[in-house]
């Protein structure tokens, strides 16, 4: 079966090179912050976002056990506000949406400030970019954010973003993600 995170990162590894700038949208224990670090080397930057200082502190904690060099900035505040952090173009971006793993899932992702994060993402996309977003329709907010997503997605110029969705067809509460690649 396919692992969605792996794709995740399978098509960021065809954007994102050293040297790059990406974002990590939604950092929860730090998995992707550590593969954007690592993939962008010492001479890039990754700034990654959460509201929640558990995630925070998991991430910085993940960070330097895994070696990562200091080309990372954590930002303890709500993705819809990158913009406000991140004052260059990036090459890649990742969102998974949702609660943190491990959570009592009492702070989780809203489809308004998801819909805001990922329209400053697109903005911020600099040429031949691409941003993920993981989708988990298992729970009613996150159900509502996916067709919140889609239905944005598809009144978007395909001459300016080409967006797809990859699911699980007969599987309709497992998560899936959109890719978000500009032209």
């Amino acid at each position: 079966m396919i692992d969605l995170l792996n794709l995740h990162k399978a098509f960021i590894k065809e954007h994102l090179r050293e040297g790059d700038v990406c974002c990590d949208f939604t950092m929860g224990n730090g998995y992707d912050t550590v593969f954007l670090s690592q993939t962008v080397g010492e001479k890039g930057r990754v700034y990654a976002f959460d509201v929640q200082e558990q995630a925070v502190e998991a991430t910085r904690k993940r960070l330097a056990e895994s070696g990562c060099p200091e080309n990372y900035t954590l930002i303890r505040d709500s993705h819809h506000r990158a913009k406000e952090y991140v004052h260059e173009k990036i090459k890649a971006g990742m969102f998974n949406l949702g609660w943190l793993p491990g959570s009592d899932r009492s702070v989780f992702t809203l489809r308004e400030t998801t819909l805001k994060a990922v329209e400053a993402a697109i903005g911020l996309m600099d040429r031949d970019a691409v941003i993920t977003v993981a989708v988990y329709p298992g729970h009613e907010e996150g159900d509502a954010e996916g067709r919140l997503l889609e239905e944005y997605f598809a009144g978007l110029s395909r001459f300016e973003v080409c967006v797809t969705k990859i699911k699980i067809v007969n599987s309709p509460a497992a998560p899936f993600f959109f890719l978000i690649e500009n032209k």
